[in-house]
């Protein structure tokens, strides 16, 4: 058996992201031993000024042992980034259609459609 009917054979089941110019893939092997584990490629093509392009892998290996706690970390800090930023993707406004809103100040010093803090227990 050849060296690509082993890895064949070891790709148990697979999955694709396409995020923009990465895309991640994510696959299920088998050991020697006959185990799975998972690994994930992040995959990102760069494009040469005369046209040509390449792409940069970086892969990580993952083991069963390691779910439990990878997993409930991945959550945390995805959850600490929404929690603290939201759901939006701040990169946008580096874009150059991006459509800036007027930033405006008025005389007491906020922008439109801001809020300042307001003092209720006079009320």
């Amino acid at each position: 058996m050849g060296e690509k009917d082993i890895m064949d054979q070891e790709e148990i089941y697979s999955k694709v992201l396409r995020a923009g110019r990465r895309t991640y893939f994510f696959d299920v092997r088998s050991t020697k031993a006959g185990d799975y584990y998972l690994t994930i490629t992040e995959s990102k093509k760069f494009t040469h000024d005369d046209g040509s392009f390449h792409y940069k892998k970086h892969k990580i290996y993952l083991y069963k042992e390691d779910f439990t706690a990878f997993k409930e970390i991945m959550e945390e800090m995805m959850d600490y980034i929404i929690d603290e930023k939201g759901q939006e993707v701040i990169s946008e406004r580096h874009q150059k259609d991006f459509k800036k809103e007027e930033n405006n100040i008025s005389e007491n010093g906020t922008a439109p459609g801001s809020f300042t803090d307001v003092d209720f227990d006079d009320i």
